[in-house]
């Protein structure tokens, strides 16, 4: 894992599939554990969709909350 791993979910939209477009945190489970079982694609894509998984198997999803808030702030003037 890297560092900014964490903070490339709540940023990073899937670029293909059934839920092209929905940001990688927000993924549901079911299709996280599609993924575990028939494999994950090559690359930082894969990585990031594995490191979900495991994030969202292990109940940590709440892990997410503080950076989804700081990444829709980061526009905010005020």
């Amino acid at each position: 894992m890297q560092p900014d791993d964490l903070q490339a979910l709540v940023e990073t939209r899937m670029p293909f599939g059934k839920h092209q477009g929905v940001y990688l945190a927000d993924l549901p489970g079911n299709y996280l554990n599609w993924f575990a079982r028939e494999g994950f694609p090559k690359g930082r894509i894969g990585a990031l969709l594995q490191l979900m998984h495991e994030i969202d198997h292990n109940g940590l999803s709440e892990l997410l909350k503080p950076l989804r808030r700081a990444s829709n702030n980061q526009g905010d003037p005020t």
